[in-house]
């Protein structure tokens, strides 16, 4: 664990050093935006991550001195918002910076709190967050302005296997009865047309409230009696509860497939996405993993 957080330490000090020799540093809360920050922006900017580990619980993340310090230097500022990375929000309220630029992916989907925050499942999420980026960019920087709108068509464009993969599973899958532990994987489920069981169980987990009784055995029921034929559970959440359910799937023979709410290392958005979905078609096809 020690070396873990120093290890945290260190990259975001690293981070703080580059943003301030950097002509523009962007700070992303949460590391798929900054994956595509970095794509649009390229060597233009330094761009840091906060939350960079699968092995992190976004939940449970508490902000340190380090992190504010990375926020009173960032030029442009990126976070989730919605009450996800709420830690962030008061970080840049109490870092105020009239230079700054705050893009909060809510409000882009004109989203708020009490809504379903896990917004990079949305494949809308993506298209309206690069394209916002390359105009806070060339806002700042409108000698590259033409390289930024260059690596947004890029984007965009590349973008387009991930699209047919959603449409291709919509094709095969669409009515098709799944449940998860929580809604992290709620608006891809819905873009894919799958029917989504045990929804308010997966709130109240989402929320931190205990879950009626009764939500507890009508889920257990789905997966003994294979109504539903996923399970899909955040494997960066492993609480007793959910992996009593996850061995319940497992005993009646209903396929398991795990999402994060953190993107894998040495991957992009696209290419994480996509073995997502991947894993889901494996699974829904009768396929072993």
């Amino acid at each position: 664990m020690i070396p873990r957080v120093l290890a945290t330490i260190l990259l975001l000090l690293a981070g703080r050093a580059s943003m301030a020799q950097s002509a523009i540093g962007i700070l992303a809360a949460e590391n798929f935006y900054g994956d595509v920050a970095q794509q649009i922006a390229a060597n233009n900017a330094t761009v840091t991550s906060i939350l960079s580990s699968p092995d992190q619980d976004p939940h449970l993340f508490e902000a340190s001195p380090s992190v504010a310090r990375l926020v009173s230097v960032a030029n442009i500022a990126v976070c989730n918002g919605a009450g996800y990375d709420a830690w962030m929000v008061k970080l840049l309220a109490a870092s105020h910076s009239p230079d700054r630029k705050v893009i909060v992916a809510a409000d882009l989907l004109h989203r708020k709190a009490g809504d379903n925050p896990h917004f990079w499942y949305d494949p809308a999420m993506m298209p309206a967050y690069a394209k916002a980026l390359a105009t806070a960019l060339s806002q700042r920087d409108q000698a590259h302005q033409q390289d930024y709108d260059h690596r947004l068509a890029a984007f965009l464009a590349s973008l387009q296997p991930l699209n047919g993969k959603i449409g291709e599973l919509r094709g095969k899958f669409a009515g098709t009865p799944v449940t998860a532990t929580e809604p992290v994987f709620g608006y891809m489920a819905a873009a894919l047309g799958l029917i989504m069981r045990n929804e308010r169980l997966q709130l109240a987990v989402m929320n931190d409230v205990e879950p009626r009784a009764s939500d507890v055995a009508a889920f257990e029921t789905d997966l003994r009696k294979r109504t539903v034929k996923l399970l899909i559970y955040n494997s960066q959440a492993t609480d007793a509860a959910a992996q009593r359910l996850v061995r319940i799937a497992q005993q009646s023979r209903v396929p398991v497939v795990g999402v994060t709410e953190t993107m894998p290392a040495g991957q992009t958005y696209q290419s994480w996405i996509l073995g997502e979905l991947d894993a889901l078609d494996k699974a829904l096809s009768g396929e072993r993993p």
